[in-house]
């Protein structure tokens, strides 16, 4: 059972599965099954419950009882790894029921009732606790009388009553009964007359008139104490329902009224149905720094103290970031950030869980949302399609299309003046909610971060919108650069007479001749950063001529790169193209001039000095197309720190036909792709989880991104920026593989989405990423003939890979003989003649013929995972330092280590795992890895054009194994120091 509590690091882990193996027959799968959910589901936190000793004995699973709000008993088997999530899905699934969020499991014994939610929790964590409690009660352990129910927890924003008729039964049943025991009571709502009377109308539409009579005895248990008899409730119930004409002139579909219920059980109840969480305040203006009770439900944030009166409450649109920080000292941190400029800081050991729920919250509200704020002043135009509007407008956008609308705009009617009209998606920020927004949200959303945080301190209501502000005047670099330009190249007698703005105005305004000196005193002092990019942005906005044509990409790299690498010309590029936009009357320049500025805060901040100067130069030209995205993204890129690259060709491209919102597309093992949108900000591991939630897999742990350019197969590094990574390949690609003169700029790519770590993988446990990923990896692996496999195996997994394939058409049968290196590895075909794999291969599929294309793929990978070989990377090399090896070896690198194969006959030679291997280079020809110490250690030598594959993969298994360790260690710190 030990296993089932505490992991070990990763080596322990192989020599105690090796221990197993060598188990008595029974032991050994069943130890092994429960070591590989372990490392699936985590580490437990409690002992082992009595059910799980009984249940070790017979090597069975555990059945548990969980309770229905319909009183029925579902018996669900689970073992010592299952979570609460895997509850709940099965439950869901036996009952139909689709729309499952904010079901969860619920535990009673004695007087004690706790919510065990529906992530990642272990159910037999729940059982130990209640065991402990009989214990404690001087009571067998076998007889605690724990319950687990099956409840709803929490509505979602967005719930829809008749979105899933078995959810609104489930829920209405539980309403109906929490009514009854006095769980849920009218007291504190209003009206209470009209949603008794839907309850009891929706008893007499199920049970008829005479039983319900009987059946209202049975009211609220809490009634007696609330009322001065148990029978008032009734006589109320009863008295009340002839005012309510929609049910008793006319007879209401019973599941029409459940709706009804259960829309007013949500509307009414929202305290009642929220996932509740313990947290201690920090920090923060509006709550006291004590432990306070947070609740979330569809309609926010409520905080709570301990005698449940609401310190705070926070909608969804209010609430601006949620940042966790799970390695603060002394406990998990989360910092809660508001439209009121306020900031708030707890501790609660359920932080992350806390920020996963509140974002899935606000992503599903702006997925759903109609609701708009208009960032900027439209004027109207003769095109009457183009829908006119003020900065601070309400517009309510609709689903319904028209054949004018586009990505990039949509159709939207202004809240305002009530016409309708296409808007551009530029000009919006969605606004997370799906009821109409209040005036004094629209305005607190419409003010400036400064004018909401005044208004907060001085409490006062409303904020006059922008539009009825007075027009600020563009701002300048003049006041800056009284101190920081250099002094002018020249000045008349009759400049110097003028004010000092005047004698320096030619500096920060726009000029069509480029300049021979740089704009800053710091860098025009320093002769070695004198390289004023100037003219190459003055030809990049068309402002200068030039002899060679340069594309934008050329120019962009001119104009960035020295900047990326010296901080101090970055202020420097920031004045050149700030002045080129002051005063600038060439419409197309200018437009060019927002294009680069817009690259340009995409790379790097301005500085400490600038930085005011530069955003208020974009905030007084928000008319400007680009100016709003500008200004977000300098507050973001001070966020999220600088590139280290300049911009891809996929950004220029993109900003020169004003696209912001950048879409690319993804490449899967199994020949489908997704379009998925990428930013500048956008890091690897960012397309990872964007990709892991498009396809429904259960974790990204161990994939990747990979770059397919000319002849390298290259992995991304999951935290560089998107666009910095693929800048780098593809520069380091043309750097070791010169181009031909004449050649395009840009080689063309592809990027894909793949496995690159094999550590965790289970055939079956996610098929997503079985069928999508795992199953397409290994086949063609398979195929070369890298895995020593039998020929009985190779009949049955051919018969599984024609399944995969063709399905049920059985036409392609008669071909297998022209398909069989398809079917067969290369290196077996021979050992049959092709009529005989034809027929054998024939059986084999008919064994799989109920087996759907998916179940096929899975049991191939599950035919295959036992084999050592099992989610490796094959690498063909010449090895020169063991002469009993032969001279061409295969080396197989995967969780095991680094295995040596010979190539004809597949025997394995000979494994290093991880821990022998003390360190390792590579270059273009060659990959040399040390074993063991210094002193009694020895290497290998390979030659080989594929050493930065090798050295990368090594690499990233070496670190993934590492930083599991440091994580169990730090979880198992403070269990160890808790006496």
């Amino acid at each position: 059972m030990l296993h089932r509590h505490i992991l070990q690091n990763y080596h322990h882990n192989e020599y105690l599965l090796n221990f197993i193996g060598q188990g008595p027959a029974g032991y050994g799968p069943f130890c092994a099954e429960r070591l590989r959910r372990t490392y699936a589901n985590g580490v437990r936190t409690e002992p082992p419950t009595w059910l799980e000793l009984q249940a070790v004995k017979s090597k069975k699973h555990i059945p548990i009882h969980v309770i229905l709000v319909t009183g029925e008993s579902l018996t669900v088997m689970v073992d010592s790894a299952s979570t609460s999530r895997e509850v709940c899905l099965h439950i869901a699934h036996k009952q139909g029921l689709s729309d499952h969020l904010g079901f969860s499991l619920q535990v009673a014994v004695y007087d004690k009732f706790w919510s065990l939610g529906s992530g990642r929790d272990h159910v037999m964590d729940t059982v130990a606790q209640c065991e402990q409690l009989a214990r404690d009660r001087g009571e067998n352990e076998r007889q605690s009388p724990w319950r687990i129910y099956f409840r709803k927890e929490f509505f979602t924003p967005w719930h829809d009553s008749q979105e899933d008729p078995v959810s609104t039964q489930l829920i209405y049943r539980q309403v109906l009964h929490g009514v009854w025991s006095g769980e849920y009571n009218f007291e504190k709502v209003r009206g209470p007359r009209r949603h008794e009377a839907a309850l009891r109308r929706t008893c007499r539409s199920a049970w008829g008139t005479s039983v319900f009579q009987g059946r209202l005895g049975f009211g609220p248990q809490g009634a007696p104490h609330r009322m001065e008899k148990g029978e008032r409730w009734v006589t109320e119930v009863t008295h009340c329902v002839p005012l309510q004409a929609q049910y008793t002139q006319k007879q209401a579909k019973p599941l029409a009224v459940q709706e009804q219920v259960v829309d007013t059980a949500r509307l009414q109840w929202p305290l009642l149905f929220s996932r509740l969480f313990e947290v201690t305040t920090l920090s923060g203006p509006r709550l006291p720094k004590t432990q306070l009770i947070l609740a979330v439900n569809w309609k926010g944030m409520y905080f709570l103290d301990q005698r449940e009166k609401i310190l705070l409450e926070l909608s969804f649109p209010e609430v601006v970031s949620l940042i966790t920080n799970r390695e603060a000292q002394g406990g998990q941190r989360l910092v809660l950030s508001t439209l009121h400029e306020e900031e708030y800081k707890f501790m609660s050991p359920s932080s992350v869980a806390i920020a996963e729920l509140v974002a899935m919250f606000l992503e599903g509200l702006k997925e759903r949302s109609v609701f708009a704020m208009a960032l900027q002043n439209r004027k109207a135009t003769d095109d009457t399609t183009i829908l006119p509007f003020k900065k601070g407008d309400l517009l309510i956008l609709t689903k319904k299309q028209g054949l004018l609308a586009s990505e990039n705009w949509t159709l939207g009617q202004n809240d305002r003046t009530g016409k309708t009209g296409l808007v551009p998606t530029a000009c919006l920020y969605t606004i997370p909610t799906v009821t109409k927004p209040s005036a004094q949200l629209m305005s607190l959303l419409a003010m400036s971060p400064e004018k909401r945080k005044l208004a907060a301190q001085e409490v006062q209501p409303t904020e006059p919108l922008p539009e009825e502000q007075p027009k600020e005047k563009p701002h300048t670099l003049e006041e800056f650069s009284y101190e920081f330009f250099r002094a002018p190249e020249k000045e008349t007698v009759r400049r110097t007479m003028l004010p000092l703005g005047r004698t320096q105005g030619h500096l920060w305004a726009h000029s069509s001749e480029p300049l021979r000196q740089p704009l800053l005193k710091q860098v025009h002092a320093n002769a070695e950063l004198r390289d004023p990019a100037s003219t190459r942005i003055l030809r990049y906005m068309g402002d200068y001529p030039s002899r060679q044509a340069w594309t934008s990409v050329e120019l962009a790299d001119q104009i960035f790169s020295l900047a990326l690498q010296e901080s101090a010309l970055r202020d420097e590029v920031y004045c050149q193209i700030l002045k080129q936009l002051t005063h600038n009357t060439t419409r197309y320049s200018e437009e060019r001039g927002w294009q680069l500025l817009w690259l340009c805060t995409g790379l790097f901040p301005p500085g400490k000095a600038l930085l005011p100067h530069a955003q208020k130069f974009v905030d007084t030209r928000r008319k400007k197309l680009l100016a709003p995205d500008c200004s977000r993204r300098i507050q973001r890129i001070l966020r999220t720190g600088p590139r280290k690259q300049p911009p891809h060709p996929v950004e220029v491209e993109a900003i020169e036909q004003n696209i912001s919102r950048i879409c690319h597309k993804i490449y899967f093992p199994n020949d489908t792709s997704e379009m998925l949108e990428v930013g500048t900000y956008t890091r690897v591991r960012d397309v990872c989880q964007g990709i892991a939630t498009r396809l429904q897999l259960s974790s990204w742990e161990g994939c990747s991104l990979f770059i397919k350019i000319a002849d390298k197969v290259i992995s991304q590094k999951e935290g560089d920026f998107f666009f910095d990574s693929l800048r780098q390949v593809s520069d380091w690609v043309k750097k070791n593989k010169p181009q031909k003169e004449g050649a395009p700029v840009t080689l063309p790519y592809q990027v894909y989405f793949m496995r690159k770590l094999w550590l965790n993988v289970t055939p079956g446990k996610d098929v997503n990423a079985d069928t999508v990923l795992h199953y397409h990896q290994e086949l063609p692996k398979y195929l070369r003939g890298f895995h020593k496999c039998s020929q009985e195996d190779a009949v049955h997994l051919a018969g599984l890979i024609y399944k995969a394939q063709f399905d049920n058409n059985r036409s392609q049968l008669a071909s297998i003989p022209k398909i069989l290196r398809e079917l067969v590895p290369e290196n077996l075909t021979r050992l049959m003649s092709s009529e005989e794999w034809r027929k054998n291969i024939l059986l084999a599929y008919d064994k799989h013929k109920d087996k759907t294309v998916e179940e096929a793929k899975v049991a191939f990978l599950k035919g295959i995972c036992r084999w050592p070989t099992f989610g490796s990377a094959f690498f063909e090399v010449k090895q020169t330092s063991e002469p009993s090896y032969p001279d061409i070896i295969l080396i197989a690198i995967n969780r095991h280590g680094v295995l040596l194969i010979h190539p004809k006959t597949k025997e394995l030679l000979t494994t290093y795992p991880f821990t022998k291997i003390s360190s390792w280079s590579s270059g273009s020809t060659y990959f040399h890895m040390a074993l063991g110490s210094l002193a009694r250690g020895s290497r290998l030598l390979c030659e080989t054009s594929l050493g930065y594959k090798m050295d990368d993969l090594l690499t990233s298994y070496v670190q993934q194994l590492l930083s599991a360790m440091n994580k169990q260690r730090g979880s198992q710190t403070p269990a160890l120091a808790d006496p």
